[in-house]
């Protein structure tokens, strides 16, 4: 089966581009918006509509295999490509990644994906765009699936050498800046690993000495067990914190060390994670304090687990704070990573190493990346997965949850 056109088309994502350099720097909110001038280059506002693109491969049977590009909400900080912005990026598509796949055979996903992973833009000499590596390598998936008439799922575990899941991965659902009222949604659908809370400004989410997150985290514990519907629901709860622990204690570990100790009680009888407790601005000096947070945590036998994500961005960053456990889990963020096959490659080593696995994303995604990303997490069985897109738990818990279970059940009649 070959490929006979590749068309691609703009398209918006579930969330948007937040400037998160600005938001850091106390940029104060008007309604859904943030008041002030960005920081980060290429952004235009502090907040901006979410952009993707979607690239169609044409097969010669007919059918059509697509998958969206798309980018993390904070583009351009942390280490990341810049935002991106579907005008800019569709003649990409056109000029350099139309001829590299029109009339090629859908023999393996691995070595095509491969392929466009490593593509360069001869304008600036670079390996192409992040977001474009993501969106063709899911159409180069679906595509290869379809001439193999088989599950996506199905065609990851046949070249990367896995077992697909016959049980449900724990699905992470994110509640947004609406932290007291979407964890009761979450509660109600059961979530498995909630809520996120989006704890991103100090003075008014963290607390100047974490005052007001202790206070959340207790609240969270003792809604959860008002109105639960069963004593076997315990969901994990997960808290991403965007460095803000070490701006608040000046990045000095025994502060925080007795901070995780209250947070560790208020959070008890359940387990507790918390992301990203400090941002340094740097990868090496980043997993150096990772490493010494997780290792302390591990000694002091405090039951907090840290998820590392800022400056884990890519397969080699993933593959160095996992060698120096620089966390007890990673955040494998999925755009970030750029084609799927490192996503795939990034699980597969973290289970190598013993590290947990959160195959992540980020809420600026599209309906159809996510169900792409369900199959890599069939196919490779990370700790958890995120609920995406869109920041919230209505629909990205809805797309996730669902496709999940179209595989489980149609393996099912196959048997």
């Amino acid at each position: 089966m070959k490929i006979i056109d590749v068309v691609a088309s703009r398209g918006l994502t579930g969330f948007y581009f937040d400037d998160q350099r600005a938001i850091k720097a106390n940029a104060g909110h008007d309604g859904f918006t943030y008041v002030g001038q960005p920081v980060t280059p290429g952004f235009t506002a502090i907040r901006q509509a979410g952009e993707s693109v979607s690239v169609m491969l044409v097969l010669e049977d007919g059918q059509v295999a697509y998958g969206d590009c798309a980018a993390v909400q904070y583009s351009g900080a942390g280490g990341r490509d810049p935002v991106f912005l579907a005008d800019d990026f569709i003649p990409v598509v056109e000029k350099l990644i139309k001829p590299q796949l029109v009339n090629r055979e859908l023999n393996s996903f691995k070595v095509l994906a491969e392929e466009v992973d490593n593509l360069i833009n001869p304008g600036t000499g670079k390996q192409i765009h992040t977001a474009l590596r993501y969106g063709v390598t899911q159409a180069i998936l679906d595509a290869v699936a379809k001439a193999k008439k088989q599950l996506m799922c199905e065609v990851i575990a046949e070249e990367y050498n896995t077992q697909v899941s016959d049980r449900e991965i724990p699905v992470f659902a994110q509640s947004g800046d609406d932290r007291y009222l979407n964890p009761d949604k979450m509660i109600i659908k059961k979530a498995q690993v909630l809520p996120h809370a989006l704890i991103n400004n100090v003075k008014e989410k963290l607390g100047g000495k974490g005052e007001l997150l202790l206070e959340y985290v207790e609240w969270l514990r003792n809604r959860i067990l008002a109105i639960r519907s069963s004593e076997e629901y315990q969901p994990t709860l997960h808290i991403d914190v965007y460095g803000t622990f070490g701006l608040a204690f000046n990045n000095e570990i025994e502060p925080m060390i007795a901070y995780f100790r209250q947070l560790e009680k208020a959070a008890a009888p359940l387990k507790l994670r918390i992301e990203g407790p400090v941002d340094v601005e740097d990868r090496d000096k980043q997993i150096e304090v990772l490493k010494e947070i997780t290792a302390r945590l591990h000694q002091e036998n405090i039951n907090v687990e840290i998820v590392a994500d800022e400056w884990c961005n890519t397969l080699a960053d993933i593959k160095l704070f996992a060698d120096e456990c620089a966390g007890d889990m990673l955040q494998i963020k999925t755009p970030d990573l750029g084609g799927i096959n490192n996503t795939i490659e990034a699980v597969l080593y973290c289970k190598e190493k013993g590290i947990g696995a959160y195959q992540g994303g980020t809420c600026n995604e599209t309906d159809r990346s996510a169900q792409v990303c369900v199959h890599i997490a069939m196919a490779t069985q990370p700790v958890q997965m995120l609920a995406k897109p869109g920041m919230g738990v209505d629909e990205g818990l809805m797309i996730v949850y669902n496709e999940m279970n179209r595989i489980l059940a149609l393996r099912k009649a196959r048997r």
